[in-house]
């Protein structure tokens, strides 16, 4: 061990006796990343090029047709449209809903730790869980959702109906994903130093102003961090949910990218296609990530 005088505080700095063990304790996480996601990626970017048989008796290099095919599909541009209106309004209300739970809880002194468990005992819920749980919440005959929204007049047809399939898929994406972004958000906010706070209600009175200010911009780095989460999940992690609502029975319901991909691979045998359209969803997922870190992180401001 080697002590570095610094500032007059003693640091560590940590030297490994072997050159060889830093990287045998990363062999574990690159094994795992290397057998669930530069394998089957691999696998994917070379069947979509490819017909393949689906009871694996011959495949047939066909260059980029898949890719054509997929692109210039009405259907497939029907999905898109959707996933991209459905990742907005999943993001967006999970992030505001959480954002506000979070200020009212940071705010919540007697009964802090039940009102805190409360909003976060979701995060445990598996989508399929969940999904489970949205379809017993839109059932047509016992549904208590249902049965508030006839009051208003609205007969929700969950199975059925486009916008109605539409809105309980993001209602339960939502539900599910309020408490992780509410855990980040609280964090943030009790981060936040006391001192600041107060030298903020002295300058300014007003609650709204302040937090507008002051608060929000401390929670950017969070923010961000969320802002990626989210739209990963909303991609990705929705799958369990939609798979469960729709019933296995899309028809004309609206489905996600990843959930045509498991259609049109699984149930259709197109396997060539559904690896075209994995890879097209992984390159848009990767210029998304890269539009976000060299746009938005700049406008972002670590203390």
């Amino acid at each position: 061990m080697a002590r570095l005088p610094r500032c007059g505080v003693v640091m560590k700095k940590v030297q490994f006796q072997s050159r060889w063990l830093p990287y045998l304790l990363l062999l574990p996480q690159l094994a795992i990343v290397t057998l669930f996601f530069l394998w089957p990626a691999a696998e994917a970017v070379q069947s979509s090029f490819y017909l393949e048989d689906p009871f694996g008796f011959g495949s047939t290099f066909v260059g980029f047709d898949n890719f054509v095919d997929t692109v210039t599909s009405t259907d497939y541009g029907r999905v898109a449209r959707f996933t991209a209106v459905f990742t907005f309004f999943v993001t967006f209300l999970s992030l505001g809903i959480a954002l506000l739970l979070a200020v009212k809880a940071d705010k919540v002194l007697r009964g802090s730790s039940s009102y805190k468990t409360l909003l976060m005992w979701v995060y445990a819920v598996a989508p399929p869980v969940a999904g489970l749980i949205g379809v017993m919440l839109f059932d047509q005959h016992v549904g208590p959702i249902v049965d508030f929204f006839a009051l208003f007049g609205w007969n929700l047809q969950i199975g059925v109906n486009y916008f109605d399939t539409a809105f309980a898929m993001t209602t339960t994406a939502v539900w599910k994903q309020i408490p992780v972004n509410f855990i980040f958000f609280l964090s943030g906010l009790q981060g936040i130093s006391k001192s600041v706070q107060e030298a903020a209600s002295i300058d300014c009175r007003s609650g709204f102003r302040r937090f507008w200010t002051v608060t929000f911009p401390l929670l950017a780095p969070t923010g961000f961090f969320l802002l990626i989460i989210n739209i990963t999940y909303a991609f990705f992690d929705t799958f369990g949910i939609v798979d469960v609502l729709v019933k296995q029975e899309p028809g004309n319901n609206p489905v996600t990218l990843v959930y045509k991909v498991f259609l049109d691979g699984f149930r259709g045998n197109d396997l060539g296609g559904s690896s075209a359209q994995s890879v097209i969803l992984m390159a848009l997922v990767f210029i998304l990530t890269v539009v976000q870190f060299r746009l938005i992180e700049r406008r972002v401001h670590y203390t």
